[in-house]
C-alpha cells in the first residue's frame, strides 16, 4: 500500500507472525532484490485495552521507527475494507461514513477518522497529537551550531530559516528555494551530532498553492511523501509566520492536508491511502 506515494509492506501479524521483522524489512524493501517499498509495517490488536488495533514500523535499512502517518491512513483503510465484518461502530458524517480507530505506535495511541463512501475509505484523518520543539533525547540545540543551515533559538523562530519539530520522531525543517538538495544535503545531517537518534530532514518552499516539501527519512533515504514531516513542516510553516494554521504540503506522491487546531493544539493530518498488490512470498 501507499499514501502519496510513501509506499510500505503491510503483513497482517494477527494471522502471520513476523519473527524477526528487522531481517525481513531488509530483505523484502530491496527494489531491485525484494519486493521494494520504504519499509515493513506489521498490523496486529493491540495489547492495551485503551487502543484498538496496534503498528510497528521498520525502515528500508532495519531500524524500528516510532510513527508514520501515511502507514497510519493504510492501515485504517486496510483494516476497514478486509475485517469483515466491521468490529467498531460507524456513523453517518457530510454525504459520507465514518469510523474511528484506536491506533498504538511507539509514540502513543493515535486516532483515525475514516471516510468512508459506497464501503470504500476515500481518505482517513489522523489525529497526531501535539508537536514538541524540546526533546533533548532528539534534539541538542548545544550542537546544532555546526549544523548546515543556521538553527533559530525559540525566541527567534519568526525569521528562522530551520526549525526542530517533533511529532513523536524527529524532524529537522529548512525553508529553502532549493529543496532539490535533498539527497546531498539530506543524507548527511540525518547523522547529525545535533540528533541522537538521527533525524528526518525536510526541505520546504511556500508556494501559492501550498508548501512544496522534499523529504529525506532516517533509515529510507528520500521518500515521496512522509505524513509526521507533512505535519512538521506545517507546524513549523505557522511558527514562522510562512502559513496559516491550516496549509496544503505538496510532496513528491501527492498533497496533504494538515491542520494544527487551536483549540487542542493537536495536529490533524488527511490524505489518501491506497491498495497496489497483494501476494504471497516464502520467509525464513
Amino acid at each position: 500500500m501507499h499514501g502519496c506515494g510513501n509506499d510500505y509492506i503491510y503483513v497482517n501479524a494477527m494471522q502471520y507472525p513476523i519473527s524477526n521483522p528487522s531481517a525481513a524489512a531488509i530483505a523484502w524493501s530491496d527494489r531491485h532484490k525484494g519486493i521494494g517499498s520504504d519499509g515493513l509495517v506489521l498490523i496486529d490488536l493491540s495489547p492495551v485495552p485503551e487502543a484498538d488495533y496496534s503498528m510497528r514500523i521498520f525502515n528500508a535499512d532495519g531500524s524500528e521507527a516510532m510513527m508514520c502517518g501515511n502507514a497510519s491512513r493504510c492501515i485504517g483503510k486496510y483494516l476497514y475494507e478486509k475485517t469483515h465484518p466491521w468490529p467498531l461502530p460507524v456513523m453517518e458524517g457530510n454525504g459520507y461514513q465514518e469510523t474511528k480507530i484506536r491506533l498504538l505506535t511507539k509514540s502513543g495511541i493515535k486516532t483515525l477518522y475514516l471516510h468512508i463512501i459506497e464501503g470504500i475509505v476515500e481518505s482517513v484523518t489522523v489525529d497526531m497529537g501535539e508537536p514538541v520543539l524540546e526533546d533533548e533525547n532528539l534534539f541538542l540545540p548545544s550542537r546544532a551550531a555546526s549544523l548546515h543551515t543556521p538553527l533559530p533559538h525559540r525566541e527567534g523562530q519568526g525569521g528562522g530559516s530551520a526549525l526542530f519539530v517533533s511529532m513523536g520522531n524527529p524532524h529537522y525543517v529548512i525553508f529553502t528555494d532549493n529543496v532539490d538538495q535533498v539527497g546531498e544535503t539530506g543524507r548527511v545531517l540525518e547523522q547529525h551530532p545535533a540528533f541522537p537518534q538521527r533525524c528526518n530532514i525536510e526541505f520546504a518552499q511556500p508556494t501559492p498553492d501550498g508548501i512544496r516539501v522534499r523529504v529525506w527519512e532516517r533509515g529510507s533515504g528520500i521518500t515521496q511523501a512522509c505524513g509526521t514531516g507533512a505535519c512538521a513542516t506545517a507546524v513549523a510553516a505557522c511558527l514562522t509566520g510562512r502559513a496559516s494554521r491550516e496549509s496544503d504540503i505538496i510532496m513528491d506522491g501527492g498533497t496533504l492536508h494538515i491542520e494544527w487546531r487551536e483549540s487542542d493544539n493537536h495536529v490533524y493530518m488527511t490524505g489518501p491511502a491506497e491498495f497496489v498488490f497483494d501476494g504471497e512470498t516464502e520467509y525464513t
